[in-house]
């Protein structure tokens, strides 16, 4: 989790710098598209911190009041980022507004493209890094800011592509024509995110490719158990729940049982390593004839 922090706290940073480098965009040409990349850079820097303060109380280990820990603070930060990539939108098309009802020309246009570009490559480097990370560490926090990250990359390239060739006809409404194109582009990717995130607070299943490797493994690994049922799982943050209900016979010993169990947590785990199982076992009158039939 320490590596988690490290990079949040990094992508803090990134963004204030890249934050600086498109307002100075915007300063030299006046282009209402760079001020909308501008805006997109803010909500940047808050999600960022947002994301870091989610990751540092979803680390907090389980306490009485928590007993399953604190990892769904990952995904409220996740939501909240989505709603200000949406305010942020609608500041934008604000701005494209007041644009087109008095446009103008563009000052130092290529100066400011030169600018931004040094920004959006910046982004996009650090996009793939935090995606990738947050993935091998499990943290909806840092993948959703990665993702928030990439948006802005392609909206930024949409905006290079408009304000050079708005500097190069001369035609002044493309620039807040632009602008709101990319507010729109915000508004879909801030509602993916929320959408996204209300899984993980609703404990959504894990998928199905997943649950199939599951109950295959459960299938061949459960020798001297007579079926599996009511398998559930659930994610939050970083980890993974797996519970369900084992039949053995009713003459078995709790020892040869708990043998059986230790067997199955170990070959889950191969497939969900951070899984935290919970395996309810019943005699055989309890069986229920479906489910996971054992090998």
């Amino acid at each position: 989790m320490k590596r988690v922090e490290l990079f949040a706290t990094v992508s803090i940073a990134v963004g204030i710098a890249v934050l600086a480098l498109k307002y100075l965009a915007y300063h030299l040409t006046g282009s209402v598209a760079l001020l909308s990349d501008a805006i997109e850079s803010i909500v940047n820097v808050v999600t960022a911190i947002a994301a870091l303060v989610a990751i540092r109380f979803a680390a907090q280990p389980a306490d009485k009041e928590h007993p399953y820990g604190h990892h769904k603070a990952e995904y409220v930060s996740a939501v909240i980022e989505g709603v200000l990539i949406v305010i942020a939108a609608l500041a934008i098309l604000r701005e494209a507004w007041a644009a087109y009802q008095s446009p103008r020309l563009l000052e130092a246009p290529w100066l400011g493209l030169a600018v931004n570009g040094i920004a959006t490559a910046i982004n996009s480097v650090w996009c793939t890094v935090l995606i990738r990370q947050g993935r091998k560490h499990k943290s909806a926090a840092l993948v959703a800011d990665g993702r928030h990250l990439w948006t802005d990359v392609v909206s930024s390239i949409g905006v290079f592509a408009g304000v050079a060739l708005a500097a190069y006809t001369g035609i002044t409404f493309l620039d807040p024509l632009l602008a709101a194109f990319v507010a729109l582009n915000i508004l879909w990717a801030g509602w993916r995110l929320m959408k996204e995130s209300a899984g993980g607070l609703l404990d959504e299943a894990l998928p199905e490719e997943t649950l199939v490797r599951i109950r295959a493994a459960i299938s061949e690994n459960a020798d001297g158990a007579i079926e599996a049922h009511d398998l559930r799982t659930r994610q939050a943050g970083p980890m993974t729940f797996v519970e369900f209900h084992l039949v053995v016979k009713g003459s078995m010993s709790v020892t040869e049982a708990h043998d059986i169990c230790d067997q199955l947590e170990r070959a889950i785990k191969k497939i969900v390593d951070d899984a935290l199982i919970s395996i309810h076992v019943e005699p055989d009158d309890k069986a229920k004839h479906s489910g996971i039939v054992v090998l």
